[in-house]
Protein backbone atom coordinates (compact mmCIF):
# COMPACT_ATOMS: atom_id res chain seq x y z
CA UNK A 1 0.00 0.00 0.00
CA UNK A 2 1.31 3.28 -1.17
CA UNK A 3 1.03 6.36 1.37
CA UNK A 4 -1.89 8.08 -0.66
CA UNK A 5 -3.93 4.57 -0.42
CA UNK A 6 -3.18 4.53 3.29
CA UNK A 7 -4.27 8.13 4.23
CA UNK A 8 -7.05 7.24 2.03
CA UNK A 9 -8.20 4.29 4.16
CA UNK A 10 -7.59 6.52 7.68
CA UNK A 11 -10.51 8.87 6.89
CA UNK A 12 -12.16 9.70 10.19
CA UNK A 13 -15.46 8.01 11.48
CA UNK A 14 -18.60 10.34 9.35
CA UNK A 15 -22.38 10.46 10.84
CA UNK A 16 -24.88 10.77 8.42
CA UNK A 17 -29.26 11.29 9.27
CA UNK A 18 -31.26 9.25 7.55
CA UNK A 19 -32.65 11.57 5.72
CA UNK A 20 -29.82 13.13 4.03
CA UNK A 21 -29.07 9.39 3.16
CA UNK A 22 -32.09 9.36 1.50
CA UNK A 23 -31.56 12.40 -0.03
CA UNK A 24 -28.36 12.11 -1.39
CA UNK A 25 -29.21 8.27 -2.85
CA UNK A 26 -32.13 10.01 -4.71
CA UNK A 27 -29.79 12.52 -5.96
CA UNK A 28 -27.00 10.14 -7.05
CA UNK A 29 -29.63 8.44 -9.18
CA UNK A 30 -31.33 11.07 -10.80
CA UNK A 31 -27.62 12.03 -12.01
CA UNK A 32 -26.46 11.55 -15.48
CA UNK A 33 -24.57 8.06 -15.42
CA UNK A 34 -22.06 10.31 -17.05
CA UNK A 35 -18.65 10.94 -15.38
CA UNK A 36 -19.38 13.26 -12.65
CA UNK A 37 -16.12 14.65 -10.71
CA UNK A 38 -17.02 13.79 -7.24
CA UNK A 39 -20.12 11.40 -7.30
CA UNK A 40 -17.63 7.73 -6.56
CA UNK A 41 -16.06 9.72 -3.79
CA UNK A 42 -19.34 10.65 -2.25
CA UNK A 43 -21.30 7.31 -2.65
CA UNK A 44 -18.05 5.69 -1.12
CA UNK A 45 -18.28 7.82 2.23
CA UNK A 46 -22.31 7.23 2.03
CA UNK A 47 -21.75 3.28 2.25
CA UNK A 48 -18.93 3.90 5.14
CA UNK A 49 -21.16 6.27 7.25
CA UNK A 50 -22.98 5.83 10.35
CA UNK A 51 -26.52 6.58 9.78
CA UNK A 52 -28.63 7.75 12.24
CA UNK A 53 -32.54 9.74 12.85
CA UNK A 54 -32.25 13.01 12.14
CA UNK A 55 -33.13 13.63 15.77
CA UNK A 56 -30.42 11.68 17.12
CA UNK A 57 -27.33 13.58 15.52
CA UNK A 58 -24.92 14.95 17.36
CA UNK A 59 -24.67 18.84 17.31
CA UNK A 60 -21.01 18.84 16.34
CA UNK A 61 -22.01 16.83 13.21
CA UNK A 62 -21.60 18.48 9.63
CA UNK A 63 -25.14 17.63 7.91
CA UNK A 64 -26.61 18.99 4.36
CA UNK A 65 -27.82 22.40 4.80
CA UNK A 66 -25.50 22.87 7.97
CA UNK A 67 -22.84 25.49 7.95
CA UNK A 68 -19.47 25.27 8.96
CA UNK A 69 -16.10 26.73 9.23
CA UNK A 70 -13.37 24.91 7.92
CA UNK A 71 -9.29 25.21 7.32
CA UNK A 72 -7.64 24.22 4.20
CA UNK A 73 -4.54 23.17 5.55
CA UNK A 74 -2.05 24.01 2.37
CA UNK A 75 -2.72 27.04 2.57
CA UNK A 76 -4.01 28.25 5.82
CA UNK A 77 -7.21 29.64 4.57
CA UNK A 78 -10.66 29.95 6.80
CA UNK A 79 -14.17 29.30 5.02
CA UNK A 80 -17.43 29.83 6.00
CA UNK A 81 -19.66 27.82 4.30
CA UNK A 82 -23.40 26.16 4.36
CA UNK A 83 -23.16 22.67 2.28
CA UNK A 84 -26.61 22.51 0.22
CA UNK A 85 -27.66 20.20 -2.24
CA UNK A 86 -26.99 21.55 -5.93
CA UNK A 87 -30.30 23.07 -6.32
CA UNK A 88 -29.94 25.16 -3.63
CA UNK A 89 -26.46 26.34 -5.16
CA UNK A 90 -26.64 30.26 -4.79
CA UNK A 91 -24.03 33.24 -6.19
CA UNK A 92 -23.28 34.73 -2.98
CA UNK A 93 -20.40 32.67 -2.53
CA UNK A 94 -21.45 31.05 0.84
CA UNK A 95 -22.65 27.62 -0.33
CA UNK A 96 -20.98 24.67 -1.31
CA UNK A 97 -22.59 21.78 -3.58
CA UNK A 98 -22.62 18.02 -1.97
CA UNK A 99 -21.01 17.65 -5.56
CA UNK A 100 -18.03 19.63 -5.07
CA UNK A 101 -14.83 17.76 -4.05
CA UNK A 102 -15.03 19.55 -0.62
CA UNK A 103 -18.54 19.54 -0.31
CA UNK A 104 -18.35 15.53 -0.25
CA UNK A 105 -15.42 16.04 2.08
CA UNK A 106 -17.76 17.59 4.31
CA UNK A 107 -20.60 15.46 4.71
CA UNK A 108 -20.42 13.64 8.61
CA UNK A 109 -17.47 15.12 9.59
CA UNK A 110 -17.31 16.48 13.34
CA UNK A 111 -15.79 19.08 14.98
CA UNK A 112 -11.49 18.79 15.18
CA UNK A 113 -11.88 16.15 12.40
CA UNK A 114 -9.43 16.02 9.41
CA UNK A 115 -9.79 15.25 5.75
CA UNK A 116 -7.63 13.75 3.21
CA UNK A 117 -9.81 14.44 -0.57
CA UNK A 118 -9.23 13.96 -3.85
CA UNK A 119 -8.81 17.39 -5.70
CA UNK A 120 -9.76 17.65 -9.63
CA UNK A 121 -7.23 16.62 -11.49
CA UNK A 122 -5.26 14.85 -9.01
CA UNK A 123 -3.05 15.65 -5.50
CA UNK A 124 -5.33 15.72 -2.57
CA UNK A 125 -7.06 18.58 -0.19
CA UNK A 126 -6.33 18.46 3.59
CA UNK A 127 -9.32 20.15 5.41
CA UNK A 128 -10.03 20.51 8.96
CA UNK A 129 -13.40 21.51 10.83
CA UNK A 130 -13.19 24.29 13.24
CA UNK A 131 -16.90 25.08 14.13
CA UNK A 132 -20.63 24.21 13.07
CA UNK A 133 -21.94 27.63 13.39
CA UNK A 134 -25.59 25.93 12.21
CA UNK A 135 -27.09 23.09 12.29
CA UNK A 136 -30.85 22.32 11.50
CA UNK A 137 -30.95 19.42 13.62
CA UNK A 138 -29.30 20.74 16.12
CA UNK A 139 -32.17 23.95 15.86
CA UNK A 140 -34.67 21.25 15.24
CA UNK A 141 -35.05 21.55 11.62
CA UNK A 142 -35.05 17.75 10.74
CA UNK A 143 -37.34 18.39 6.96
CA UNK A 144 -34.87 20.95 5.60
Amino acid sequence: MNNNEEKMTTRPDITISSLDLKRLEDLIDSLPKTDIAGVSELEEELTRATIVAPKDVPDNIVTMNSTVKFIVEATGKEFELTLVYPKDMDSNGKTISILAPVGSALLGLSIGDEIEWPKPGGGNLKIKIIQVTFQPERAGEYQL
